[in-house]
């Protein structure tokens, strides 16, 4: 298990070496993972939330530039969620075929779709501070055939808040002592953070269907 987070725990170790062994080509691996991270469902264990931070720090260091960044990392996030959602919408309808099947029956996507209506849009945004779920999001948008223009408004909204908030986390507040010092410790303080607001919702929603006495 440890084995498994050491490279999101020790993410700045690990985006050091990148930048002294890859040098400039680091911003195409940072592009291509972030992408991946957002835009294909089978890899939601990707860093993400992690990364960004720490590429933050380092631009603070000079070693990156913040802009360079902050444009770089906006695009790989809205065009991996945009390639997410496509997915979602050409394969999804062809699993959900089965009025009755064990895993994919029909009515799982017209509940999808009618979450959607309901939550999609805040959804969409609140997905990207939450690790896996951001993943899962804009796939399930497309199977729930959310209107695109819509899913592409707030895709564009929740990316950019997103890497904005993280990039300039890790800029301003990366390298001060304390935090470079306890860099796993952060880490794992800002995934408990990302994952609150769902366990949150959750618990709201749990208890809004709870008999009252």
């Amino acid at each position: 298990m440890l084995a498994v987070l050491a490279p999101i725990l020790h993410i700045d170790q690990y985006l050091g070496m990148l930048i002294q062994e890859f040098g400039i080509m680091v911003y195409a691996l940072l592009f291509l993972i972030i992408f991946a991270e957002t835009g294909l469902v089978v890899l939601p264990f990707l860093p993400g939330d992690s990364l960004l931070f720490a590429a933050g720090a380092f631009a603070a260091l000079g070693s990156l530039n913040i802009w360079t960044l902050l444009i770089l990392l906006a695009i790989a996030a809205i065009l991996g969620d945009t390639a997410n959602y496509w997915i979602g919408a050409k394969v999804g309808p062809r699993v959900f075929t089965k009025e009755h099947g064990i895993l994919f029956r029909r009515e799982y996507l017209d509940r999808t779709h009618a979450f959607y209506d309901k939550y999609g849009t805040k959804t969409i945004i609140l997905a990207r501070f939450v690790p896996i779920v951001r993943t899962f999001a804009p796939f399930v948008a497309g199977i729930g055939k959310m209107r695109y223009v819509t899913f592409l408004a707030y895709n564009v909204i929740g990316g950019l808040a997103w890497i904005i908030f993280f990039v300039l986390g890790g800029f301003y507040f990366g390298n001060i002592p304390l935090v470079k010092d306890n860099f796993g410790l952060v880490i794992i303080v800002i995934i408990v953070l990302s994952v609150l607001p769902l366990v949150c919702e959750i618990c709201y929603h749990k208890l809004k269907k709870c008999p009252t006495a």
